[in-house]
């Protein structure tokens, strides 16, 4: 812009030149000048030169002869101030000679400086504003457009693992198809995991009841044979198909219990009378062993949220392998004690007890202690009632009795 004006103002100089008579005159326009004012406050120079010599302006102006009808625009230094300097030359003949006038108007260049420096300011706040109003609304429109999604998160975050219902949460047109999508592949879930229950209980029902025909046409068979290689032969199918029916059996039951856990139903009930009902079902297979099962007494209305298929799964488990680890005509204690925080079911035999093998390392799956000798086991059944107890947010202790045989207890939070 600066070199406009000054390219205006020096034509405007150089057009007020004239012949006159013998001599070269000039009436300087006020508007030549005063239009450089205009701008800024920064000094202004001029200078016409004839052929050199100064007619009228600052003699010590630098001057630099250009092309007729061509400005040519110089940034100098000149009384201690850097200017800039427009120049125009034309040929005005004087007395029948061609004379080279030359005009040059310069202004210095602070106050430009400052207001360059003033527009680059404002130019900068502006452009920052404006920067500071984009984010405000695109963080205002991402938290607009993310909090459906935030809504839709939080719904199905906070369900428990057994709800599987469709998803009903509000969403903007742009997120229905993945509500729909997720709707049906809870669907889809939801069946496979009722069709995998129902396998596991007729497979249960398959497996163990085509064993126990087997082991019952053994028995038979072993009463009628004399030979003693085919006595031996039909205990050894026995014991295999013991081993068998109950590998399968706790199979079924893990994998019951491992759906269960993450599929938990939870109904209030009284575990003074699961556990009374649980020895009174077990009673008789201790009885094949002349083993007393003791109920202790236990608490009045000792209600308990829980999940009773794995509480009962796990208590049948415990005094399971207490019945199947005593010696005959033993006794088993069974009792349920309550504090402020807890119910404790304790299970005490006279049986081999733990050796010296660690209790952490027999809740393993498949893993089973060094003194059971040819007792048949799968070694699930502690695996089984650790994983009750922690799915209901419990613990699994065990340990030596002082004098003989093990304690099993089953902690668990009310």
């Amino acid at each position: 812009m600066q070199d406009n004006i000054l390219a205006a103002s020096t034509t405007s100089i150089a057009e007020a030149v004239r012949a006159e008579r013998n001599t070269l005159g000039l009436e300087l326009p006020y508007a030549a000048l005063s239009m450089l004012g205009a701008i800024s406050d920064d000094r202004v120079f001029y200078r016409v030169a004839q052929n050199g010599l100064t007619l009228t302006g600052y003699d010590d102006l630098p001057i630099d002869v250009s092309d007729e009808a061509e400005i040519l625009f110089k940034t100098e230094a000149f009384r201690s101030a850097v200017i800039r300097s427009a120049t125009l030359t034309r040929k005005i003949s004087v007395d029948g000679r061609l004379n080279d006038v030359t005009v040059t108007v310069a202004q210095t260049r602070e106050g430009l400086g400052e207001i360059s420096a003033r527009i680059s300011l404002i130019a900068l706040l502006v452009g920052l504003g404006f920067f500071v109003l984009a984010v405000s609304l695109s963080a205002f429109a991402t938290g607009r457009t993310l909090r459906p999604l935030d809504v839709l998160a939080n719904a199905v975050s906070r369900r428990g693992p057994s709800d599987l219902r469709p998803v009903k949460a509000e969403a903007p047109t742009e997120i229905v198809p993945l509500v729909t999508a997720l709707n049906r592949f809870i669907e889809r879930l939801e069946t496979s995991l009722t069709r995998s229950e129902d396998f596991i209980a007729e497979a249960a029902h398959r497996v163990r009841t085509p064993l126990a025909t087997v082991r019952a046409q053994a028995e038979i068979a072993l009463r009628r044979v004399e030979r003693p290689e085919n006595k031996t032969a039909l205990r050894q199918m026995i014991r295999a198909v013991d081993e068998s029916s109950r590998s399968a059996g706790q199979l079924l039951d893990h994998a019951m219990v491992t759906f269960r856990a993450d599929h938990m139903e939870f109904d209030t009930v009284d575990l003074s009378a699961l556990v009374a009902d649980t020895v009174e079902r077990l009673a008789p297979l201790g009885d094949l062993k002349d083993i007393s099962l003791r109920l202790g007494t236990m608490p009045s209305n000792a209600m308990l949220k829980c999940d009773p298929i794995l509480i009962q799964n796990a208590l049948r488990n415990i005094i399971d392998n207490a019945i199947k680890y005593s010696p005959g005509d033993s006794d088993i204690d069974i009792a349920l004690t309550a504090d402020d925080a807890h119910y404790t079911i304790t299970v005490r035999d006279e049986g081999i007890g733990f050796s010296d093998m660690k209790t952490s390392e027999l809740a393993r799956r498949f893993s089973r202690g060094p003194n059971v000798g040819e007792i048949v086991g799968s070694g699930l059944g502690l695996t089984i009632c650790k994983e009750v107890a922690i799915a209901h947010g419990g613990t699994l202790e065990m340990k030596d009795n002082p004098g003989r045989g093990g304690c099993v207890s089953l902690v668990l939070p009310h």
